[in-house]
C-alpha cells in the first residue's frame, strides 16, 4: 500500500524547487483577502435586518471591506506570487467569464432560496415539501450536466453561454406567471426550467475562463472562478431580499390606496366577508373587525406575491443584457482546454 503515498515525479520536482527557492507565503495578501470577503458577507447578510446604512453597525463593516480591498488589488498586483492573481482580470476572456459566473452564482443561490420562502410564507407549504418542488430542477441540472459536456465539443462555448443565459431569461420570465392559485406542479417545473439551462452555462464558463491561460495559472484561475460564483451568489442573495422588501412595501401602499370607506368595491368586499364571518357564529361587531383582518392580510399576501414577480423580471432583464456579453465579448475556443475540477 506504500505506492499509494508515492508523489508523481512532476510534483516532486516542484516541491523540491519551491523549497529551494525558500518557501514564502502572502501572508498579508491572505489577510486582506479574508478581511475584505468577511466583511463584505457580513454586510450582504445583515444590511436588510439591520437597515442597510441606517446602521452603524453595517457602515463599520463596509468601511472595513472597502478598505480591506483598496490595499488588496495594489498589494497583490506588486507580489511575484500572490495569493490571488489579480492579473486575470486583465484578459477579456477571463473577465468575461468570471462576470458570467458571477451572474449564474446569483441566479442559483438566489432562487435556491427564494422558491421555499414563497412556498412556505406564501403557500404555506411545510419544508418537505418545498424541497420535494425543488428536486425535479436537481435531477434536471444532473441529466443535463454530461449533455452539456458533449455538446460543448461540437458547439462553440460563447454560443452555449448565450444560449444558457437566453434559457435563464425564459425561466425567469415564466416565474413572472406566478399566481395565488399556482400548483405544485407549476413550481416544480418552474424550478427545472431555470437548472435545465445551468450546466449549459456552468461548462463552457469554466472551459472559456482556462482557454487562454498559461499550464501554471489554471488553479488561481479556479479559486478566482469559485470566488465569482459564491461572491456572485451573496450579492444576488442580498439584493433578492432587499428587493423583496421595497418591493412589497411600494405595492402594498399602491393597494391600500384602494381601500378607502369611499370606494364602492371596498365596502361591497367588507360587507361580502363580514357576513361571510357572521355565517360562521360571530357577532356583527367582531365580524366586522375579522373582515378588516382579513382585507389586510389579503393586501400582505398580494404585494408580497407581486414583489417575487418583481424580482424575477429583475433577474430575466439581466439575464438578457448578459447574453451580448457572451456574443461579443468572448472569442472563439481554438484549443479547448480540459476544466478543472471544482
Amino acid at each position: 500500500m506504500q505506492w499509494l503515498l508515492i508523489e508523481p515525479a512532476i510534483l516532486d520536482q516542484e516541491r523540491r524547487q519551491r523549497l529551494a527557492n525558500g518557501l514564502s507565503v502572502d501572508w498579508i495578501g491572505i489577510a486582506l483577502v479574508a478581511l475584505w470577503l468577511g466583511a463584505l458577507e457580513i454586510v450582504l447578510d445583515k444590511g436588510q435586518r439591520e437597515d442597510w446604512f441606517q446602521s452603524n453597525f453595517i457602515i463599520a463593516f463596509a468601511a472595513m471591506s472597502a478598505a480591506a480591498f483598496v490595499l488588496f488589488v495594489p498589494w497583490e498586483l506588486t507580489r511575484e506570487d500572490p495569493i490571488v492573481d489579480l492579473r486575470l482580470m486583465g484578459r477579456r476572456q477571463f473577465l468575461g467569464s468570471f462576470i458570467m459566473m458571477m451572474m449564474v452564482g446569483a441566479a442559483m443561490f438566489s432562487t435556491t432560496q427564494l422558491l421555499p420562502q414563497l412556498l412556505q410564507e406564501n403557500f404555506r407549504y411545510t419544508a418537505t415539501l418545498s424541497g420535494l418542488a425543488l428536486m425535479p430542477g436537481g435531477l434536471a441540472m444532473l441529466v443535463m450536466m454530461p449533455i452539456a459536456g458533449k455538446v460543448t465539443n461540437y458547439v462553440q462555448p460563447k454560443y452555449l453561454m448565450a444560449a444558457g443565459m437566453l434559457l435563464l431569461a425564459l425561466s425567469m420570465w415564466h416565474m413572472t406567471s406566478l399566481e395565488p392559485n399556482a400548483s405544485f406542479d407549476y413550481f416544480a417545473w418552474a424550478r427545472v426550467y431555470q437548472m435545465i439551462g445551468m450546466p449549459f452555462l456552468f461548462v463552457p464558463i469554466t472551459t472559456l475562463s482556462y482557454s487562454d491561460l498559461p499550464a501554471d495559472k489554471t488553479n488561481q484561475a479556479s479559486a478566482l472562478i469559485n470566488v465569482a460564483r459564491n461572491l456572485g451568489g451573496s450579492i444576488g442573495v442580498s439584493m433578492a431580499i432587499a428587493a423583496l422588501a421595497q418591493r412589497a412595501q411600494f405595492h402594498q401602499a399602491r393597494l391600500t390606496e384602494h381601500l378607502v370607506p369611499s370606494s364602492p368595491q371596498y365596502q361591497q368586499s367588507l360587507r361580502q366577508a363580514a357576513e361571510h364571518f357572521a355565517s360562521q357564529g360571530a357577532s356583527q361587531p367582531d365580524a366586522q373587525q375579522q373582515a378588516i383582518g382579513w382585507l389586510g392580510q389579503l393586501v400582505q399576501a398580494q404585494s408580497s406575491l407581486l414583489s417575487y414577480i418583481d424580482v424575477f423580471w429583475g433577474f430575466a432583464l439581466v439575464a438578457v443584457l448578459l447574453i451580448p456579453l457572451a456574443l461579443l465579448l468572448l472569442r472563439p475556443v481554438k484549443e479547448r482546454a480540459a476544466p478543472a475540477a471544482h
